[in-house]
């Protein structure tokens, strides 16, 4: 019997475009497209552009485009630029039952491989698709034991969509393909160490995955081998990564239908650039935002469900007051605060000004929580909020699927309007839509390295 592995492989290695549904490939390209403008903005803010100088400073043929760089870099060193400033800023999209940001690594990955190797823009989303396909099933089959073991499945899920893409532009046959998989078992990593610290190592993770996709699927295109049971095999990631025994994963369910069940369309935009346990009951808040005054306010309480816990309200005395840009996107008390004191949460919100703000942490101080079982988890973030004022009024909301979510969508336009105001931070009017009508014809572009020149112009604003 075919593993997991030769399965996805059979899989990815054979879609095409044209079997691809129309809204499947819509949504492909409006998240390649969110992803991109979440990379630029962090460009313009001068957020994760470290990977970018290293790879510089590696040189090499310029083999594929990167965000603000003058010249290309080599395929593999421009998928890891790419990907850590795509994720930088916490703003992109999410699949909420595989707990894993997934354009962020098959995007960089598939982009770099294309250019490369001169695909068109439908081979392009071709592979996107199969990309997400696979990160997204690798992540459900086990949904929520990666980071209960404190791993992150962006990295851990990611490497093997980035690899399902890579593999399917350069057109690997099935066994390259699968070994390239299992080659990829090895390179798969990425710890939540960082919440303790308030460091900003996180972007690293799909970086490193994008990178090493391309490394695992050139390693077995020239004959190297990897382990077809890399997946539910006796020590594959399952058991290394969660603990499990050979066959408590049920991962037959995942790949059972396989292109008949699309989860490329399930993959969750975000609204607010912060850790997505936090969206459900910090949309709930907005909707109170303006209906009471941040003074009137005496006590907070929200509501999670239990797996949010210790990532975005524990330890509550960095929470209470992040010590850092990216601690605060990972604080609920503080996300909590800020919308309820500014009625919005963006960009600015978690700026070194912003997050010292005495008001937001005066009010943050007052922020407590408890936990829900959401029927709606783990297929979506939800949460809720409840806000008491000094005279006794409350005032209460509970969205079960948070905004951006496929049950509770952001619209196109609102996805739109997002790339453009996160874009036009690094690039000029024309470049923007540029930029945007060239991935929403992706399918039209015979040339996609000419089709995401724009990348190299975005500056850095004075």
């Amino acid at each position: 019997m075919a593993t997991a592995a030769e399965r996805f492989a059979g899989f990815t290695s054979t879609l095409a475009y044209d079997r691809i549904p129309p809204e499947v490939a819509e949504a492909a390209k409006l998240h390649l497209l969110d992803t991109i403008g979440c990379g630029l903005a962090a460009h313009a803010l001068g957020v994760a552009t470290e990977g970018r100088a290293a790879m510089a400073e590696l040189g090499g043929e310029p083999q594929a485009s990167v965000i603000g760089l003058d010249s290309g870099l080599p395929a593999p060193n421009a998928a890891f630029a790419n990907a850590m400033l795509c994720h930088g800023l916490d703003f992109d999209d999410t699949h909420s039952d595989s707990v894993a940001h997934v354009s962020v690594v098959v995007g960089p990955a598939a982009l770099a491989a294309a250019e490369a190797l001169g695909a068109d823009g439908r081979e392009l989303l071709a592979a996107i698709v199969a990309g997400n396909e696979v990160v997204t099933r690798v992540g459900m089959a086990a949904s929520g034991a990666f980071h209960a073991r404190g791993f992150h499945p962006t990295a851990i899920c990611g490497i093997f969509g980035g690899v399902a893409a890579v593999s399917r532009i350069a057109g690997a046959s099935v066994a390259t393909t699968a070994s390239a998989l299992g080659i990829a078992g090895s390179f798969a990593g990425g710890l939540f160490a960082y919440l303790d610290d308030a460091t900003p190592t996180k972007p690293m993770h799909p970086a490193w995955a994008a990178h090493g996709a391309m490394l695992a699927s050139r390693l077995a295109a020239l004959g190297a081998q990897g382990p077809p049971g890399v997946l539910e095999g006796r020590f594959g990631v399952y058991h290394a990564f969660v603990g499990a025994q050979k066959g408590e994963v049920d991962i037959d369910a995942q790949l059972a239908d396989l292109g008949q069940r699309w989860e490329t369309p399930r993959i969750a935009f975000k609204p607010y650039p912060a850790c997505h346990f936090i969206h459900g009951s910090l949309g709930a808040t907005a909707t109170l935002a303006g209906r009471v005054r941040a003074d009137e306010i005496e006590d907070v309480l929200v509501w999670i469900p239990a797996a949010g816990v210790p990532l975005v309200l524990e330890p509550a005395a960095s929470k209470l007051a992040p010590r850092g840009e990216y601690e605060a996107k990972f604080s609920l008390q503080y996300s909590t605060a800020a919308m309820l004191v500014h009625g919005q949460v963006g960009l600015q919100s978690y700026v070194d000004e912003a997050i010292a703000d005495p008001g937001v942490l005066a009010l943050a101080a007052k922020v407590r929580y408890e936990t829900r079982e959401y029927p709606s988890y783990p297929a979506a973030f939800p949460g809720g909020v409840r806000v008491t004022t000094t005279d006794g009024r409350t005032f209460e909301a509970d969205l079960p699927h948070q905004r951006g979510a496929p049950e509770n969508p952001m619209t196109a336009d609102e996805v739109l309007a997002k790339f453009r105001q996160n874009a036009s931070l690094a690039l000029d009017d024309a470049a923007v839509d540029a930029l945007e009508e060239a991935v929403l014809s992706l399918e039209e572009q015979e040339d996609v390295r000419a089709a995401f020149s724009e990348l190299a112009a975005a500056r850095v604003p004075v």
